[in-house]
């Protein structure tokens, strides 16, 4: 599973990252985590507010941060 979080860097962009991070572990989920930061690149995903989350190249979150358990149905569906 390919997951990119999409951010400038802000502290709810961090925040979503460790979460995510932390979520992959706990499920024991092979995945690759990478951190976009580039604005324009951010923009061709279609979202005006960060954070986004991006699993297998499609938007599956953005402008807010999730619960633990919306977090886990995200990476589990």
């Amino acid at each position: 599973m390919e997951i990119k979080i999409l951010g400038t860097g802000c502290p709810k962009c961090k925040t979503l990252e460790k979460a995510t991070q932390d979520m992959v572990s706990e499920l024991g989920i092979e995945a690759t985590i990478t951190k976009e930061e580039d604005i324009m690149k951010i923009m061709e995903y279609g979202i005006m507010r960060t954070p986004g989350l991006v699993i297998g190249g499609k938007v599956a979150l953005s402008g807010r941060l999730p619960s633990s358990d919306e977090l886990k149905k995200i990476l589990t569906t």
